[in-house]
């Protein structure tokens, strides 16, 4: 295998230039490239691109670091408000399952659908109280409760994966009753929506590139929507409008930040590069709440 040979910051300007980029301010780049590894940053060249090494006329090197700059503020929305989602249905789940089979119904595989595999799924939750077991309320219930951890405890530790998948394996009924109740939506449309937030989530937790992407999860598009979602940055963010509980907080902490940031940066993006249609304010927000 032959190795690749580290650029050096002349040889980076030069392949930029090369390419196509229009680079007006020398120091910029070399300021910019010392904090920003090269290879991340060429990868916000992607949606400019017309072949692997030519750009787009017209595609500056200033605009490519404000729409990076801009990604990194709009991952900092979304991950905030999938924080807010994750943990309402780790209590939604968690409270649902509880009250009907007991705080330690989970330890029965009865309570799952029969493609469930509890075999893995205790595996995995036996290795995240392992992991954790340093953690004062794992302590705790290993110590005072013979590791009997009740499922609103122990989900405290799941991932939102893991969250993702404990929700897909419950009888159908159950989900169901879930979705309408909490969410007033189908059992297929919950977790269909549950498995793109998980994707969204690790596109940000990583730090990966929103702009101009595809996600690996088409979602599922709403009933009575007025458009089709895609697998794109707007149909992600309708599933997660969708699971968000608080339409006022939804309207306030990520509707208005994101129309904002859109508004001041409109000189470098492209709405279609996001996938947000004609009229995606209405779309995106709740509308007719109480003040």
């Amino acid at each position: 295998m032959r190795e690749k040979i580290p650029a050096t910051a002349d040889e980076q300007i030069a392949k930029m230039r090369e390419r196509g980029c229009v680079i007006r301010n020398e120091k910029l780049v070399r300021e910019t490239l010392k904090y920003i590894n090269y290879y991340r940053l060429s990868n916000y060249f992607e949606p400019f691109s017309i072949s692997k090494h030519e750009y787009e006329e017209g595609t500056t090197f200033e605009k490519i670091l404000q729409i990076y700059e801009m990604d990194k503020k709009l991952r900092s929305i979304l991950i905030a408000a999938l924080e807010e989602i994750e943990i309402a249905l780790r209590a939604t789940v968690s409270n649902y399952h509880a009250l009907k089979y007991g705080a330690l119904g989970y330890l029965n595989p009865n309570t799952f659908d029969r493609g469930h595999n509890h075999q893995g799924f205790m595996s995995r939750v036996n290795h995240l109280i392992d992991c954790n077991d340093e953690r004062e309320f794992v302590r705790h219930y290993n110590s005072k409760y013979d590791g009997k951890f009740p499922l609103w405890v122990v989900m405290e530790l799941f991932s939102f994966g893991t969250l993702a998948f404990f929700y897909k394996d419950m009888h159908s009924v159950d989900k169901k009753a879930l979705a309408n109740e909490f969410y007033n939506c189908s059992a297929s449309e919950m977790d269909n929506w549950i498995f793109c937030l998980n994707e969204l989530r690790n596109y940000c937790a990583h730090y990966n590139r929103l702009y101009g992407n595809n996600f690996p999860v088409l979602p599922r598009t709403p009933k009575n929507f007025e458009v089709e979602l895609k697998d794109d940055l707007f149909g992600y963010i309708i599933a997660m409008k969708m699971l968000y509980h608080d339409k006022q907080g939804w309207n306030e902490r990520v509707v208005k930040p994101i129309s904002r940031m859109l508004r001041k940066n409109s000189d470098a993006v492209r709405l279609s590069d996001i996938g947000f249609p004609e009229g995606w304010e209405k779309l995106i927000a709740f509308v007719n709440i109480e003040n």
